[in-house]
């Protein structure tokens, strides 16, 4: 086994692939990330697989897709390459392997067997049907449902039966522990009964098979969110139990829906993925989950994880939960869009964008509307009258108090002009300075209010000299056409 490394700062994202990846995994990767780059630690991904049954490969392999989206690296833990035949091939990077929990069930046996050697933990008799019958009379009583202890004394099987479970023997005590996050916290250890541990000396379960991790692994802190902060007094007991050191906690709230109830999917997309594929950039998603729950002191809001990293304490974050605000995501992601070129916002909202490029000319289209997108998918709603002619309704097309007189008079003139403009000429500049003396004369509203109608079949849209650059001459005339013909 490697030397020990107490002195060194080791930290662990330790998720069960049990479901898609809830965006509150983001969270508790980034806090790692974070401490482990601020103090040159290390960084580790293991994967907590002992429920064979609800783990499956997809979801892990969707954790570090993720994980390679989000741009947050690690320093050990397992790699999947997927290879051009579209399959995958699993191995490892650190001295501290396995990192899948069915991989280590050898390493577990061994220290459940000497729990039971040492009398700290004892097989238990007592079916489900027992258990839920004690409880129920706990229950009528106003008493708390722990186990009343039943097999705790055995001095043999009892007759025709077979071990159920595993439980450790929980001692009368008070755990005490300093939190890095909530201070001084401290458990009344009575109160929880003897707890199982293992079904069998092969199948540990998660309170027991994380405290032989994190000691084998060297992990020097625990980073969690505080629906974990009731496992830490039993898994401090168990690491005392077999002689281990025990790491510093630190449990960050939960993220709150807007009604401050725990979230979940009644206020909207809780995994990764959807976000994801909503178009979302993953600079942004890192950077909203940054601050649920933590703020520099300076306050700032844009910022990388590696400018994060250089300013996260502990003691900046909030005790309380993070609300998660929607609004605020919308606007980090609008913010993370204005830093992009058009040519890289094209890049990007190529896989959203259903349609053919446009003559090439995508980069201009994205440079048309961009101002108007919130995330990536809305390319698609945002420019369909550049790949197809609009609909609209033939009064759309009249200027305010105009008649439709007015507005014919007013497409027949620009198509005229238009007609005889070279094709070199037809770019944004050019359509201006030619139909200036047409504006000028008719007025501006009278003349581009119905050609942008003509153009987008939009009230709203971007400027239509920009529309019709990017249209080109043929494609321009054809729709002032279908617009005459509407009037």
């Amino acid at each position: 086994m490697p030397q020990n490394k107490q002195s060194e700062i080791r930290v662990r994202y330790a998720p069960s692939p049990t479901g898609h990846w809830h965006v509150g995994g983001v969270r508790v990767v980034l806090y790692n990330w974070l401490y482990a780059r601020k103090t040159g630690g290390t960084f580790i991904v293991r994967i907590e697989d002992t429920d064979q049954e609800r783990s499956k490969r997809e979801f892990e392999l969707e954790i570090f897709d993720s994980l390679r989206w989000l741009g947050l690296d690690y320093d050990e833990g397992p790699i999947w390459t997927k290879k051009e035949n579209g399959a995958t091939t699993s191995s490892e990077k650190g001295e501290y392997g396995p990192y899948h929990q069915s991989e280590r069930r050898d390493i577990y046996r061994n220290y459940l067997t000497q729990l039971i050697e040492k009398g700290r933990a004892y097989y238990c008799y007592c079916t489900k049907e027992d258990l839920e019958a004690e409880r129920q009379l706990l229950s009528a009583q106003g008493l708390p449902p722990k186990y009343g202890g039943h097999c705790r004394n055995l001095t043999s099987p009892p007759v025709g039966k077979k071990p159920e479970t595993i439980r450790f023997r929980i001692p009368e005590t008070v755990v005490k522990f300093h939190d890095l996050i909530r201070g001084d916290v401290s458990f009344d250890a009575s109160l929880f009964g003897d707890i199982v541990i293992a079904k069998d000396l092969d199948n540990p379960l998660y309170n027991f098979a994380v405290v032989v991790d994190d000691e084998l692994m060297h992990i020097s802190h625990v980073i969690r969110g505080e629906e974990h902060l009731s496992n830490t007094p039993k898994q401090i007991l168990f690491q005392k139990a077999l002689g281990f050191r025990a790491p510093e906690y630190a449990h960050f709230p939960l993220i709150l829906n807007p009604d401050r109830s725990k979230m979940s999917k009644r206020y909207g997309e809780t995994t990764l993925s959807g976000y994801r594929d909503t178009g979302y950039l993953p600079e942004a998603m890192v950077n909203f989950f940054l601050l649920q729950g933590w703020h520099p002191k300076d306050n700032r809001e844009v910022m990388t994880p590696h400018e994060a990293a250089e300013l996260f304490e502990f003691k900046d974050v909030q005790k309380t939960g993070a609300v998660f605000n929607e609004d605020k995501l919308n606007w980090m992601n609008k913010e993370y869009l204005k830093k992009l070129s058009n040519e890289e916002l094209a890049q990007k909202v190529a896989p959203f964008l259903n349609r053919p490029n446009q003559n090439g000319r995508l980069a201009d289209i994205v440079g048309a509307v961009r101002d108007h997108m919130t995330t990536l998918k809305d390319i698609d709603s945002l420019t369909t009258f550049f790949f197809e002619p609009p609909t609209y309704l033939p009064e759309l097309l009249v200027w305010k108090k105009d008649t439709p007189e007015v507005a014919h008079g007013a497409l027949a003139a620009t198509r005229d002009i238009l007609k005889d403009l070279p094709e070199d000429r037809f770019t944004v500049p050019g359509l201006t300075t030619l139909l200036e003396p047409t504006t000028a004369t008719l007025g501006r509203g009278s003349v581009l209010w119905p050609l942008r109608v003509a153009l987008s079949g939009l009230a709203a849209s971007p400027d239509p000299f920009v529309i019709a650059a990017i249209l080109g001459k043929k494609e321009v005339l054809s729709r002032i056409e279908l617009a005459l013909g509407k009037i």
